[in-house]
């Protein structure tokens, strides 16, 4: 009886591969027996392609990475779409209309998209706890602390929190934001009704706090990264194996989660 054939690897270009979060990526790519680290971008490294288009022209890829800023994401996603790529996202700075555009795209191109603010495994647990819970309490708020050199506000997991509870309901509030007395921007921005205020101050590196309130109680749920990217290689290597076989964009790491 003929050995069973192994599935080929996954190849997988990874842009941002020098950065933070994107170089521990990297380097578990290389160790994993059905991924393979095709190609990497950094406008930084001579080594690595400038561009996530140069980079998926030059070395095929099945899969692109995203772990680069707010201001090049939305250019490397629909890159890889226009090449019919599959797409990892693990940056921050698309707002809701960019997603419903690559959306759009991915499923024209008949690829996968699975985008989270935060690939880590309590980043997962904190959206769907505060989804369960405004089933629940009407009252909400979110507060999203952020290094002080963080250029976009709110950060990626705190507006697909907000975002995921306008999925549940609008919360109450008791004054309207357009009948504020003072400057309105005190009450923070409006990110799929709810309201997010963001800290922008040294020794954070992003936290994300959900406070929901009723009558007499208070309820907070609150998600700390820590000073590593360790929490957030195993969720970026779970999307990169599931991304082939979608269809569209998935967003949140916890929906994965939910099919495991």
């Amino acid at each position: 009886m003929p050995p069973a054939q192994r599935e080929p690897a996954i190849r997988v270009c990874v842009a941002g591969v020098t950065g933070w979060t994107g170089r521990a990526v990297a380097a578990a790519i290389e160790t994993a027996h059905d991924l393979e680290l095709a190609s990497g971008v950094s406008r930084s490294d001579p080594a690595s392609y400038s561009s996530a288009e140069e980079a998926l022209d030059a070395v095929g890829a099945d899969v692109l990475v995203d772990y680069t800023h707010a201001a090049v994401v939305k250019e490397n996603v629909l890159a890889a779409l226009a090449r019919g790529v599959n797409v990892v996202v693990g940056s921050s700075g698309l707002s809701a209309s960019d997603f419903d555009e690559i959306d759009a795209l991915a499923r024209r191109r008949r690829v996968g998209v699975i985008a989270a603010g935060n690939f880590s495994l309590t980043a997962a647990l904190l959206l769907r706890c505060a989804t369960e819970a405004a089933r629940h309490l009407e009252a909400w708020e979110v507060i999203d602390y952020a290094s002080a050199g963080k250029p976009d506000a709110p950060s990626g997991t705190a507006r697909e929190l907000a975002e995921r509870l306008d999925d549940v309901r609008p919360p109450a509030l008791g004054v309207p934001i357009d009948e504020t007395l003072g400057p309105r921007e005190a009450r923070g921005a409006t990110i799929g009704g709810t309201q997010v205020h963001s800290l922008r101050l040294p020794s954070f590196v992003v936290s994300t706090e959900v406070v929901f309130a009723a009558a007499g109680e208070r309820l907070s749920i609150r998600q700390d990264a820590g000073e590593t990217p360790a929490p957030y290689v195993a969720g970026t290597l779970l999307a990169i194996r599931a991304a082939p076989g979608r269809l569209g964009l998935t967003r949140g790491l916890d929906r994965l989660l939910a099919e495991h």
